[in-house]
C-alpha cells in the first residue's frame, strides 16, 4: 500500500522536476508558478530606477528649464537686493561720518574762539585777536598785534601807521583734521613768506604739514614768527596791479603746495633770515 501511495508522488515530482528544467532551459516558462505572477506585478527596484532616469535631450531641458527659473527667481533678485543693500548701507555711514565730522569741526571751533575771546578780553594788549565774519563760525578775521618790536616790520609798520596785520582764515569740512586756509588781506606785504593774493607759503598750512593737535592760536603766532624770519616789510609804493584777492591767494596757494609736493621743502639759512 505504501509503495503504491509513493509511486504517484515520485511521479509528480519527477514530472514537476522535468518542467522546470524545461523552463530554465528555454528560458520563458510556459506556466508561471503563483509567486512568479505575484513577482511580475511588483515594480522592480532597479526598473523604477531606470524609468525614473530623463533622456540625456529632457535632463538638458530640464536642467537648463530649472537653472533659469532659479536664476531668475533667485540669484539676480538676491544680487539686486545685495548690491542695493550695500548701496544704502554705505549712504548711511557717509551720512554718518559727515555729521560727525560737521559736530566735531563745530565743537572744536567754538572752544578755540571761546578760548581766544576770553584771552583777549583779559590782556590790555592782547598779542592778536578774532572775530566771526558775517557770523560765521566756519570764517574769522584775525587782527595780529604783536610783531617783534626789533623787527624791520615792525618798524615799518610804526612809520606806516599800521595797527595790525589782518588775516582772514577759513575752516573746511575736514577741519581739524584738514589745514584752515590762511590768507593776508591787510597790509600788502613783501617777502616774509607771503606771496601773491596774500597766499602764506608755510608748511604748517598744508595737507603734509598739518597735524589735528595744531591751534589757531599756534598758526597765528608761526605766521608772526616767519614773517620776521622771512624779512617781511611795507612797502611805501605799491606797485601797479600788486592786490591781494581771494582768488589769487588760492591760485597761488595751490601751486605752492603742487611745487613743494614734488621738491619738498627747504628751510633757508639762518643768514637768510
Amino acid at each position: 500500500m505504501a509503495t503504491a501511495l509513493k509511486k504517484p508522488f515520485r511521479s509528480s515530482e519527477r514530472d514537476g522536476d522535468d518542467q522546470e528544467r524545461t523552463r530554465h532551459e528555454s528560458g520563458s516558462p510556459t506556466h508561471p508558478t503563483s509567486t512568479r505572477r505575484f513577482l511580475n506585478h511588483c515594480t522592480s527596484p532597479r526598473s523604477s530606477r531606470r524609468d525614473s532616469k530623463v533622456s540625456p535631450a529632457d535632463g538638458g531641458s530640464a536642467a537648463s528649464k530649472g537653472h533659469r527659473s532659479h536664476s531668475t527667481n533667485g540669484f539676480f533678485k538676491s544680487k539686486s537686493s545685495s548690491s542695493t543693500s550695500a548701496k544704502d548701507t554705505s549712504s548711511i555711514i557717509t551720512e554718518t561720518v559727515t555729521q560727525n565730522s560737521h559736530a566735531i569741526r563745530t565743537r572744536r571751533l567754538m572752544k578755540e574762539f571761546h578760548e581766544i575771546c576770553k584771552a583777549s578780553q583779559s590782556v590790555k594788549e592782547p598779542p592778536f585777536s578774532a572775530e566771526l565774519v558775517d557770523d560765521n563760525l566756519y570764517e574769522w578775521n584775525i587782527k595780529l598785534f604783536q610783531i617783534d618790536p626789533e623787527s624791520a616790520f615792525y618798524k615799518d609798520m610804526q612809520e606806516t601807521g599800521t595797527s595790525y596785520v589782518l588775516l582772514n582764515v577759513t575752516f573746511p569740512d575736514t577741519f581739524p583734521f584738514a589745514p584752515p586756509f590762511m590768507r593776508v588781506i591787510s597790509p600788502l606785504i613783501e617777502k616774509g613768506f607771503v606771496m601773491d593774493g596774500g597766499a602764506i607759503c608755510m608748511e604748517l598750512l598744508t595737507p603734509r604739514g598739518w597735524a589735528s593737535a595744531y591751534t589757531v592760536e599756534a598758526v597765528v603766532m608761526q605766521f608772526a614768527a616767519s614773517l620776521v624770519k622771512g624779512q617781511g616789510r611795507i612797502p611805501r609804493k605799491c606797485k601797479s596791479g600788486k592786490e591781494f584777492s581771494r582768488k589769487l591767494a588760492e591760485a597761488s596757494f595751490r601751486s605752492l603746495v603742487k611745487t613743494h609736493d614734488k621738491y619738498g621743502w627747504v628751510t633757508p639759512p639762518m643768514s637768510d633770515g
